[in-house]
């Protein structure tokens, strides 16, 4: 299943590459079918018109005389998923978990600017890129995307998709920015989203998530699977890890996947200590079309690009371990908690990383 999941996310990038549409995976008379499915999937899974709460502010604002540096700059940008739709306290947004949980591991300050959307799709990135760009005196030292769920959802062209992803990672890493981006989550586990259309999201969302990431460890990004929507403890737990409309991730859910890309957020800042490569968890370097379909198949695998001195197009993929921060530091990241340069306190947020 991975070689072939290799091979279609190849052509999907080399389709985004060439400037390519799209690839048409489906026939006619399956279509018909998914659209009804589509149909009573809309009126079953639940919504919510309430925006997602603002937690742009200063993280870790305590650190600030004892590093005696300037914050670092993390922008947030993506969907309903990136901009914490679903919870109703800013401190259980993604975005202000790893600010603070970024901020307890650098004793640094990080001030956090989400331009997130609800509802996005990969067309919006270059709105969202100009916006965190606009200040060339304010670039993000480093960003998260999450995007992707929406394409598949509206049925985006994946090459177009993977395209439109591609040009904001280059616009952002040319502008010294480092970015993180977790890939298109597996639709196939929203429970309300029954026979055949769950096997067909699931397919279609694991073949977009592979080629995001050969389309963004080409342009110099790093990539972290959210696999089973958000790691594979969604399967298990659906109850404690979707919120209460059964389509986004609850408060915890959130935690769970902001504990899986807060490894890869620090390797990219150097800030995590680099581990050898552990055969036994089948981390390795691969070809990149490989590496990206054995990650869209697992939850918080990284993949970045090969260490230099590898030829071709070659990945270096890691699973990597999951630490619970110590709680003095969580405690000491979240205690003060400003208004991003405005030096007022924050209306709700004092993030922590369960």
């Amino acid at each position: 299943m991975s070689m072939s999941r290799a091979r279609v996310a190849r052509r999907i990038a080399a389709a985004a590459a060439y400037g390519g549409g799209g690839i048409g995976l489906l026939g006619g008379a399956t279509v018909g079918l998914l659209l009804a499915e589509v149909r009573l999937a809309r009126r079953t899974v639940g919504s919510s018109d309430d925006p997602p709460p603002r937690a742009d502010a200063c993280y870790g604002a305590p650190f600030t005389l004892r590093s005696g540096r300037r914050p670092l700059r993390l922008g947030f940008l993506g969907d309903s998923t990136a901009a914490g739709q679903g919870v109703f306290r800013s401190r259980q947004t993604p975005g202000a978990l790893l600010a603070s949980g970024l901020a307890a591991i650098a004793e640094r300050p990080v001030e956090l600017r989400n331009v997130a959307l609800a509802g996005a799709r990969s067309d919006d990135l270059e709105r969202q890129v100009s916006l965190l760009l606009s200040d060339r005196h304010q670039v993000p030292d480093v960003c998260v995307i999450i995007i992707g769920a929406n394409d598949v959802t509206h049925r985006m062209p994946p090459a177009l998709s993977v395209r439109l992803l591609a040009d904001a990672v280059r616009k952002l890493r040319d502008a010294n920015c480092e970015v993180v981006v977790g890939t298109c989550p597996d639709l196939g586990t929203i429970e309300p989203v029954y026979q055949p259309l769950r096997w067909v999201a699931r397919r279609l969302s694991r073949q977009l998530a592979a080629a995001q990431t050969i389309g963004v460890v080409e342009q110099g990004g790093r990539t972290v699977s959210l696999g089973a929507l958000l790691g594979p403890e969604f399967e298990a737990n659906p109850r404690e890890l979707f919120g209460p409309d059964s389509y986004h991730p609850s408060a915890e859910g959130y935690a769970t996947a902001a504990m899986a890309v807060l490894p890869t957020l620090c390797a990219a800042l150097n800030l995590w200590p680099e581990e050898r490569l552990d055969v036994s968890r089948r981390e390795g370097i691969l070809p990149v079309a490989e590496a990206a379909a054995q990650a869209a198949s697992e939850g918080g695998t990284e993949v970045a690009a090969a260490p230099a001195g590898q030829r071709g197009p070659w990945a270096l993929l890691k699973r990597r371990r999951r630490r619970r921060l110590p709680e003095e530091a969580v405690a000491a990241a979240g205690a003060e908690i400003t208004e991003a340069g405005t030096g007022e306190p924050a209306a709700e947020a004092k993030g922590a990383v369960r």
